[in-house]
């Protein structure tokens, strides 16, 4: 390598709720010589990160721009409401958006859900983030729809929420540049996409190292070479001259049994 080329390294950004750490943690067993940098970023200014270049793929929440940027949807969140711990809705386990008609739904600017049409009643103005929307839960200005995580992140001793059952839901993907798609980026694809180490897609560090336990049970169960000549005879050869067939033209010297009495 010359001074001039620089060290592989990758980035990775992931949006808030995201949480990286399973994949990361194989990407440090796999490429322990590469490193990693996590980059967090707003789940609003995600894809201008990844297509200035400030980061080589990114957790996203979906939808995607296909025009220039990929994508591999991984999971699915559950959406649910956030409500202070005297909401009505704390009676039960769940609830539906018909539930919250009366109530003043919060609908921040980075709201990732999708919604065709808003439950509840409208709030005066959105909130610029989820963060902010949270903050306003708690002052009991209204109620928030958000993914599971996203509660569990901005998670307050006086609020907690509930599932809603017929909310749209968040649904978080792998995103890149389409035109970026370097050698590093199908390692991290391979792992998110759980292929082993030596699957034949994508590229791989190295083999995984041989089991000396296996390696020792294999040779234990293999036959030594020439036992199997020693157990049969070689083909074409005689085996012995069946004695009761010798006749005149058996081993000279032989001696004849006593003939048999007739009756």
């Amino acid at each position: 390598m010359t001074g001039s080329e620089a060290s592989p390294s990758f980035r990775l950004a992931y949006v808030p709720g995201v949480t990286p750490s399973k994949w990361v943690r194989i990407w440090h067993e796999r490429l322990p010589d590469v490193p990693l940098t996590l980059v967090a970023v707003s789940a609003s200014e995600v894809f201008d990160v990844l297509r200035d270049g400030g980061a080589d793929a990114g957790f996203v929440r979906l939808p995607v721009d296909r025009t220039d940027l990929s994508a591999i949807p991984l999971y699915t969140e559950t959406t649910v409401v956030m409500v202070p711990r005297d909401h009505v809705v704390t009676a039960v386990d769940e609830v539906s958006t018909d539930d919250l008609a009366d109530d003043i739904v919060l609908h921040p600017l980075d709201d990732s859900l999708g919604w065709e049409r808003l439950p509840g009643q409208p709030a005066n103005e959105r909130p610029a983030t989820t963060e902010d929307g949270v903050d306003l839960v708690a002052a009991g200005i209204g109620v928030l729809l958000v993914p599971q995580s996203l509660a569990r992140l901005h998670h307050r001793k006086d609020l907690t929420y509930r599932p809603v059952t017929d909310a749209p839901e968040s649904r978080v993907a792998l995103s890149w540049p389409e035109e970026k798609t370097t050698d590093l980026v199908e390692d991290f694809i391979g792992i998110v996409r759980g292929r082993t180490v030596n699957s034949t897609r994508g590229r791989t560090a190295s083999p995984a190292p041989a089991d000396p336990k296996a390696t020792a049970k294999a040779k234990a169960k293999r036959p030594e070479q020439g036992s199997a000549a020693k157990r049969k005879p070689a083909t074409g050869k005689a085996t012995g001259k069946n004695p009761r067939s010798a006749g005149s033209g058996g081993t000279k010297g032989a001696k004849r049994g006593k003939p048999r009495r007739r009756s």
